[in-house]
């Protein structure tokens, strides 16, 4: 069964071809991250626009790459949420449109869940029942994961998600966009200790996340410190050193809340197997923190490869591949044959969904 995923929830163009049977044949990925970042941030209208340039030369050219024809697809998945409302109706509409003149099914597809599921894409896949590390600029939470479509929410953020926190404090450091791979790369060179940042609901009797505060805690100790660096006094500290001691700081105060709450989720579980995706889940020091904690826990931490950290089209092609798998195997994958139309959920939560 072969399978076209489209992923255009925010700032990530992605299209990928995957086979049941021979695994994921090619993907491709257009990046926005260049025309959003002199504005700070993703600037929604202009995702939307150009999604709509990039669609369908990225998927003929997978096609292409996978040497497979329009008449091989056995369907098409799109993301139909959660994200922005316009670039999802670029996708969705593109997805569904195809799908139609095909006469084959299209699968609407969670972002969350394409994500959840991707290390199944790695070649050490993790199995089910485990708990599941959710951890990007959009969204923090805990899920307790059964089965695809079985997802009980065990943590959520109640403000800022990590992402968030990493890009904000990114900005006031004078960093660019985005800030999780820019405070990364400036907290190896800074000095561990230094600093001292709160560690939000480190020790709360629950599973959710708040990192609004550490944010607050950032912007004042950058207010404090580097004025006072940049003055031309020869015996202050070297502000470009300051940035990347704040930095460093920044990253082991999220990654330390990250680990313990994961670990913590376990514990209550009794899960033996931690699965981490999203955007951050590419940080180094996460990925460190974890395998140090993998070693004297029992426990096992999963990935997922680098190149399918960012959104990409790859896991809604795995994603979608599933749920139409399930579907056929109950008999009623011709609920979604030809449709008449589709929708998109910007704000829809992982949880709301049915088991496959």
């Amino acid at each position: 069964m072969i399978v076209l995923g489209i992923e255009t929830s925010c700032d990530e163009t992605g299209v990928a071809v995957y086979d049941t049977e021979r695994g994921l044949l090619a993907q491709a990925l257009h990046s926005q991250i260049a025309m959003h970042e002199r504005y700070g941030g993703v600037v929604p209208e202009l995702a939307s626009r150009d999604h709509i340039r990039r669609v369908l030369p990225l998927a003929r050219q997978v096609l292409d790459e996978a040497g497979v024809g329009l008449d091989a697809l056995d369907a098409v998945a799109y993301t139909a949420g959660p994200g922005l409302a316009g670039a999802l109706l670029v996708g969705a509409g593109i997805g569904a449109s195809l799908a139609w003149a095909l006469g084959v099914p299209a699968i609407p597809v969670h972002h969350l869940e394409g994500h959840l599921l991707s290390p199944l894409l790695s070649a050490d896949p993790p199995e089910f029942p485990f708990v599941a590390l959710l951890v990007s600029g959009g969204h923090t939470q805990l899920m307790d994961v059964q089965g695809i479509g079985r997802y009980t929410l065990l943590g959520d953020t109640l403000d800022d998600a990590a992402g968030e926190a990493f890009d904000k404090s990114a900005k006031l450091l004078g960093l660019g966009y985005p800030g999780g791979p820019a405070i990364a790369k400036l907290a190896e060179s800074g000095e561990a200790g230094r600093y001292r940042l709160p560690r939000p609901m480190l020790r709360s009797d629950d599973l959710d996340f708040s990192f609004s505060g550490l944010k607050t805690a950032v912007m004042t100790l950058v207010r404090r410190e580097l004025p006072a660096a940049g003055s031309g006094n020869p015996e202050t500290p070297d502000p470009q050193q300051l940035r990347a001691d704040i930095a460093r700081e920044v990253e082991e105060a999220i990654t330390e809340v990250l680990v313990a709450k994961s670990l913590r989720a376990l514990e209550q579980t009794g899960r033996d197997t931690l699965v981490v995706a999203g955007g951050v889940s590419a940080n180094r020091r996460l990925r460190e923190r974890l395998a140090a904690a993998q070693q004297g826990a029992g426990i096992r931490v999963h990935f997922p490869e680098l190149s399918l950290c960012s959104d990409n089209g790859a896991m809604i092609a795995f994603a979608g591949a599933q749920r139409l798998a399930a579907l056929r195997a109950e008999g009623e994958a011709d609920a979604l044959a030809a449709p008449a139309g589709f929708q998109v959920r910007p704000r829809w939560p992982l949880d709301s969904l049915a088991p496959a």
